[in-house]
């Protein structure tokens, strides 16, 4: 009788023995695809494969998973490895787990790569605030403001873009106190009137629309 357990451990056996590219998205897909915790090291273990397809399956298998996948990729940030480091971030923004916030504050803020720093900061905006006890929750919302208002004046206008997403997703929570709103909002519009980017702007502008009351 072949078990779940068995399955899963043929689907990792496939992409271990994968031998093509192609071949290797095609086993991390599946695999991803099986939604079990038993495939986490796997799916962590493919995003320091250099191969971006890959990288990606293995991405949305693990934000598939969810809250389970938090802790292992916490675990294997690794500096030495930019590359998995890099896709593991772009998980961890994805799911919103608090208990990744430290990482995501340090990232937003200063990692070299635009496209790290882009994930991280759109990251901030999508943090699931209700899993945290509320003693925790508003300092951890004031270094989550402080970092996507630094990230709103990121050189780079990708990031600035992602920090706007980031700050209206916090406002939108509506788990930040009056001020800590306002101080959001007139963040907001001082982007929609001044960033030296139209896309920039008109996403801020947006932004100021959808918080505003009817």
């Amino acid at each position: 009788m072949v078990t779940e357990t068995d399955s899963v451990q043929t689907l990792i056996q496939a992409v271990e023995a994968a031998d093509s590219a192609a071949g290797l998205v095609q086993a991390v897909r599946a695999l991803a695809m099986v939604q079990e915790a038993a495939a986490i090291p796997t799916l962590i273990a493919v995003l320091g494969f250099n191969n971006p397809g890959a990288a990606v399956a293995a991405v949305d298998g693990l934000v598939q998973l969810g809250a389970i996948s938090v802790p292992a990729l916490l675990e294997q940030l690794d500096g030495y490895n930019y590359g998995a480091r890099a896709w593991a971030i772009r998980a961890l923004a994805l799911i919103g787990d608090p208990r990744a916030l430290t990482v995501l504050v340090e990232t937003a803020r200063g990692d070299f790569a635009l496209s790290v720093r882009r994930a991280a900061a759109k990251g901030l905006g999508n943090i699931q605030w209700q899993a945290m006890v509320p003693e925790e929750a508003e300092p951890a919302q004031a270094a989550a403001q402080a970092a996507l208002l630094v990230a709103l004046q990121d050189p780079e206008w990708v990031v600035r873009y992602a920090a706007v997403v980031g700050l209206s997703g916090l406002v939108a929570a509506q788990v930040l106190g009056e001020e800590a709103a306002q101080a959001c909002l007139a963040a907001l519009t001082q982007c929609s009137h001044q960033d030296e980017e139209t896309v920039v702007r008109a996403r801020a502008s947006w932004a100021i629309a959808q918080l505003s009351p009817p």
